[in-house]
């Protein structure tokens, strides 16, 4: 395959969603073929995800990890491996580290590794690091619910996991996301030209 697989990683609240949509049209300015893409997807096992996470529906913490490894088999077979053999970017919101990050909460780590060992490797993953705190203040402003990993002590758990995790793949940058978005960015973008 010759595209890249850009990643963004962070907890709840730290600013993905806005960084992956500024990656995406940074790479569209530059000429290149890009697309935006997230975990959970909008499919079918993704809405069941969904669903488990705003707690409409209760199931196991293994069987949720084996939903979100089915999910993203199906996202890399229909959407990203295509992409990347047509030559274009794909900068997906959230990806293998989600799962070890967020699961180990209540699921072996090593079951989790296992679970997601075959997966294609990003091209590189930028972690977005923003203080729990920082995080809740901007859920609530910006949110009508709560998501199953969504409280502050949780959220501290899982920058440690992210922490810990620092060095699982090879090209992993972190990037304060105390900031404003443009200033995050800035950051963002810094990385993206070193390699």
């Amino acid at each position: 395959m010759t595209g890249k697989l850009y990643v963004f990683e962070g907890l709840d609240g730290s600013g993905l969603t806005t960084q992956a949509a500024l990656l995406r049209n940074y790479f569209l300015s530059k000429g290149k073929d890009a697309v935006l893409t997230k975990e959970p997807t909008d499919g079918l096992i993704g809405g069941i995800i969904k669903a488990a996470l705003r707690d409409e529906w209760k199931t196991n913490p293994l069987v949720l990890q084996m939903l979100f490894t089915a999910d993203r088999a199906h996202h890399l077979t229909t959407e990203i491996e295509p992409a990347l053999k047509k030559n274009k970017v794909v900068v997906c919101d959230r990806y293998i580290l989600s799962s070890l990050v967020y699961g180990s909460l209540n699921t072996s780590m090593d079951v989790l590794k296992q679970l997601n060992a075959h997966f294609l490797k990003p091209h590189m993953t930028i972690v977005i690091d923003t203080n729990p705190k920082i995080c809740m203040e901007r859920m609530k402003k910006g949110r009508h619910h709560v998501e199953l990993f969504e409280e502050e002590h949780k959220l501290v758990q899982i920058r440690q996991n992210l922490i810990s995790l620092k060095k699982y793949f090879p090209d992993t940058y972190f990037v304060d996301g105390n900031r404003k978005p443009d200033e995050v960015f800035e950051d963002v973008k810094r990385i993206i030209g070193k390699i």
